[in-house]
């Protein structure tokens, strides 16, 4: 095998760390990323209507339940120190 460490993967680019095609290059490499955006778009699996529902309940169950706890914690360890200290 051989080591590929230090070794550039843009034979492109200078040492300066721009591009040799200079500023006419900028609107190319928007236009590429725009591209490959809507690329990565299309290969999203987006949810149905009732998985969409069903997630939403799921999270606000779970806040809930989170939220109840937390309370409770709050209450038992606040009357806790309420007895220690106060």
């Amino acid at each position: 095998m051989s080591d590929t460490r230090g070794a550039t993967a843009t034979p492109e680019r200078d040492s300066g760390g721009r591009g040799r095609r200079g500023p006419a290059g900028w609107p190319a490499r928007i236009a590429l990323f725009y591209r490959q955006v809507l690329a990565e778009l299309r290969k999203v699996v987006w949810p149905t209507r009732e998985q969409l529902i069903t997630y939403t309940a799921v999270v606000l169950v779970f806040v809930g339940i989170m939220i109840a706890i937390v309370t409770v914690l709050d209450l038992v360890f606040g009357r806790v120190m309420f007895s220690i200290f106060g």
